[in-house]
């Protein structure tokens, strides 16, 4: 019997750590459990993809400029003609794999600016592309939030209904898509494949007399509110900035190490904004290429504030206490999920003075806050040892009974 063939597909290789990192999950459980399959990418960042994991990718798109702006008459031409020939390179590509996987990634939903001729067109290709072609596609465990552009919600509701098998990384993302019209009766919430990872163990203070105050991990964002924020963008910006920027300034004048820490590298200016304008040599910034390297961040620091969905993921997966600066309900659902619910603070509206508030009060329970993230890393692991059996069941019949993926401690 020949080996499954299987290909991933997303914007992975592109930058985002966190769109890398369920993509690295997915292929530790690849290895593990189906070492025979043959693994190939249709991606962002192909280069990038196949020096990082070793495995063959292809550009996702065929127009190299997609996602720049088009104003002048050869890029819109460019754009078009793009959409014709990724649709036959789409299809050519998905008739070529028994199973295509869109690992993780918020792909049902627009929590950031997003254009329907962008990436839920390019969704929308390979879902359609998997039915026509009797290619299984499955979205694993991704995100999906409320969808307010009609042409966007009527692409992610579409391609919904064609994937083969679909997970969740919340329960508000599946009440989302279910509110969008998708009979999600059947489908599974699981944690993010992030939580998958391997993880360092957080540094503990020793016994005895307390110390002085650790370092503090603070993620940041090039945030620019939603999809539906368009009009304020600018604005929802720099009140983001200017209130984190005092945040940090007031802890450099406690005395207090801070790193900062990017998911993106659209996020790096962000970084190194604040950094000038705090002006403290206490203030640096790390250069991070991978979610492990983050985690590697938070879990040597003491107290983790963060922005970035996967910036929060990796301080919660190594039992840091943080404090969520929210953007989407994905967020607070997450931190809700890990037991510190209560330390979340909205990004749309930072108060450097109530944020200073939950950061006090974060550091005054640290030690139970540590306690309550230890025991819910223990059901997440279980929670995607079956998430893996699941896609075992419905993507690899022929395997036979699916066995207990094991996280890696």
């Amino acid at each position: 019997m020949r080996p499954t063939r299987v290909g991933v597909f997303g914007l992975l290789g592109s930058g985002n750590l966190g769109n890398d990192g369920s993509l690295e999950a997915v292929l530790g459980y690849l290895r593990a459990e189906h070492p025979e399959a043959v693994v190939d990418a249709l991606c962002g960042g192909p280069e990038a993809v196949t020096a990082r994991y070793g495995i063959p990718a292809t550009r996702l798109h065929w127009y190299r400029g997609e996602y720049r702006t088009a104003s002048r008459a050869g890029a819109i031409a460019g754009k078009g003609l793009g959409k014709l020939v990724d649709a036959v390179r789409t299809a050519a590509w998905v008739r070529r794999h028994d199973v295509v996987i869109v690992p993780g990634m918020g792909v049902l939903e627009a929590t950031l600016p997003l254009r329907p001729w962008g990436f839920p067109y390019a969704l929308f290709l390979l879902c359609a592309s998997g039915r026509l072609c009797g290619t299984r596609v499955a979205l694993v465990g991704v995100g999906a939030a409320p969808i307010g552009d009609r042409a966007t919600r009527a692409l992610v509701r579409r391609s919904a209904r064609l994937a083969a098998y679909r997970s969740y990384r919340d329960a508000q993302s599946r009440d989302a898509l279910r509110e969008m019209g998708v009979d999600t009766t059947r489908d599974p919430v699981h944690p993010d494949l992030a939580f998958a990872l391997p993880a360092p163990q957080a540094s503990t203070p020793p016994p005895g007399p307390p110390g002085p105050p650790g370092p503090v991990c603070v993620g940041v964002m090039d945030f620019h509110g939603g999809n539906d924020d368009r009009a304020r963008a600018e604005e929802i910006h720099r009140r983001y900035l200017d209130g984190t920027t005092r945040f940090v300034r007031a802890l450099a004048e406690d005395g207090r190490p801070v790193r900062l820490l990017t998911g993106d590298a659209c996020d790096v200016p962000v970084a190194a904004a604040i950094r000038d304008a705090v002006g403290s040599p206490l203030v640096t910034a790390a250069e991070a290429g991978s979610l492990a390297d983050l985690m590697k961040e938070t879990a040597a620091a003491e107290t983790v504030v963060a922005t970035r969905y996967h910036n929060l993921v990796c301080a919660l997966r190594t039992g840091t206490p943080t404090l969520a600066l929210s953007y989407a309900a994905k967020s607070d659902a997450l931190m809700d999920r890990m037991g510190l619910g209560a330390f979340c603070h909205p990004a749309r509206e930072v108060d450097a003075d109530r944020l200073l508030e939950q950061f006090r009060e974060l550091e005054k329970r640290s030690a139970e806050l540590r306690r309550t993230l230890a025991e819910r890393n223990l059901t997440v692991a279980h929670q995607l040892a079956r998430q893996f059996a699941d896609l075992t069941e419905a993507l690899f019949p022929a395997a036979g009974p699916a066995h207990a993926y094991r996280e890696t401690p």
